[in-house]
């Protein structure tokens, strides 16, 4: 029940390709995850599970999986160990390929897939700034950095104008994965095709410009950014792209490796199409613009950083850091009411930021005593505090309900982690474990 309008669009755009494009939509979508390489090796994972046996071509840690494997279900998506993601998805932050130690910014991020990608090739070095528009979207965004372990984000809600302002020439590299009509998502998501129109398409090609304007301000001389839809629409594709570059000559596209199964796009030989009917994936869309560098105008960004508090006057935190952990976590302290977050080195000013997530969550001050946080236990390695227990996938279940267990050892914090891989904290009193994952995460 595709609309009659896109169907002629698409035959004209495909030609003799276009009964394999429909054919498409009758055959099987294709499941696949993403493994968090900030949680280990990809090699270490696969001897644990039976579903890491297909690799995605352009994403490191990319695996196809059956939908019987179900890796939803089992515990180690409750720690991070990967994020489930449609492969076509994984593209464009593999494209934008961010370095440990960059200033990055993915402006459109919910739900997080893409955010997390980033993350994982920082290695946790850096400024990631994940940027949400709609409050509720943001929070889950929020939450996806808390399970995938990541420390050096920064998660805001704001409109794009609003942040160009604040951070003109301010990103390395900054990720554009635009809000569009979605009809690469046709085959999935059914709910797509019903809320798709002509006139839906016009107005989001004209969003994206906007978007594109603000992106272009906050991205530094010699900076890239990467522009990507899951729309097959030209007009929000390519032509979003060339009314882009007439309008600012000090951006070129570049070049990019294509995989098997990618052609390039309608008239920007150097951007990028993915084909449902040619690959193992949705139908997605994308382009690296670059920002020619030597350029001397303005505006550049003039903030200082965010300096934090002293150590000093972290309350117990500095008490549980040295009674529980056998490493020292860089970064400047900041309190936000009772609770301690780590701010990522370099991080800026957060003053008239709409700020979810202010870098890596700590713990909170109750009652004279210092709590840790759950995303400070998914950011933990085990060897890296001096109480822990490994727990097995069963046992890891019974205590992802809420349960308690019986354990032997010294009285206090212990990181939990099932199978190698860190899963949330426990107090162990009087030979009991108590359970300390949060509450609103229980769901077994």
């Amino acid at each position: 029940m595709l609309p009659e309008h896109f169907l002629d669009r698409m035959k004209e755009l495909l030609g003799e390709e276009y009964e394999d494009f429909l054919a498409g939509f009758d055959g099987p979508s294709f499941q696949s995850l993403r493994v968090n390489l900030l949680k280990g090796k990809t090699q270490e994972l696969a001897g644990k599970v039976d579903f890491l046996k297909e690799a995605v071509p352009w994403a490191a840690g990319g695996y196809y999986y059956q939908p019987e494997s179900r890796p939803g279900k089992h515990p180690f998506h409750e720690a991070g160990v990967y994020y489930i993601q449609e492969a076509s998805a994984m593209a464009p932050a593999a494209y934008l390929a961010p370095k440990p130690g960059e200033r990055v910014l993915d402006l459109c991020a919910a739900p997080g897939g893409k955010s997390t990608q980033l993350a994982c090739a920082m290695m946790g070095k850096g400024l990631l700034v994940c940027n949400e528009i709609h409050p509720q979207r943001a929070k889950i965004l929020s939450g996806n950095i808390e399970r995938m372990g990541i420390g050096n984000a920064l998660v805001v809600n704001h409109e794009p104008a609003y942040l160009a302002e604040r951070f003109p020439s301010y990103f390395d590299k900054i990720l554009v994965d635009a809000p569009c009509s979605g009809e690469g998502m046709f085959r999935k998501n059914p709910e797509a095709v019903k809320e798709w129109s002509p006139e839906n398409v016009k107005m989001c090609a004209a969003r994206q410009q906007d978007i594109l304007e603000s992106a272009a301000l906050m991205l530094k001389p010699g900076g890239r950014m990467v522009y990507s839809t899951c729309t097959f629409a030209p007009e929000e594709d390519e032509e979003t792209i060339n009314r882009f570059l007439e309008n600012h000559p000090e951006f070129y596209p570049e070049e990019t490796e294509k995989y098997p199964g990618m052609t390039s796009g309608i008239g920007v030989e150097e951007s990028i199409r993915l084909w449902p009917h040619k690959l193992k994936g949705e139908g997605h869309f994308l382009g690296s613009l670059r920002k020619k560098g030597g350029m001397e105008e303005g505006p550049f960004y003039k903030g200082s950083e965010e300096k934090g508090i002293l150590l000093g006057e972290c309350g117990g935190w500095e008490e549980f850091s040295s009674e529980n952990l056998k490493v020292s976590l860089p970064g400047a302290y900041i309190k936000f009411g009772e609770q301690l977050y780590l701010l990522p080195t370099g991080a800026p000013l957060l003053t008239g930021l709409k700020v979810l997530r202010p870098g890596l969550h700590l713990g909170a001050f109750k009652k004279n005593r210092f709590e840790p946080a759950h995303a400070l236990a998914l950011f933990l390695k085990p060897e890296e505090v001096r109480n822990k227990i490994d727990l097995s996938a069963a046992e890891a279940v019974s205590y992802l309900s809420g349960q308690t267990f019986p354990a032997e050892g010294e009285k206090g914090w212990y990181l939990l982690s099932v199978e190698g891989y860190s899963i949330g904290w426990g107090k162990l009193s009087g030979g009991v474990m108590k359970n300390h994952y949060p509450k609103g995460l229980r769901q077994y």
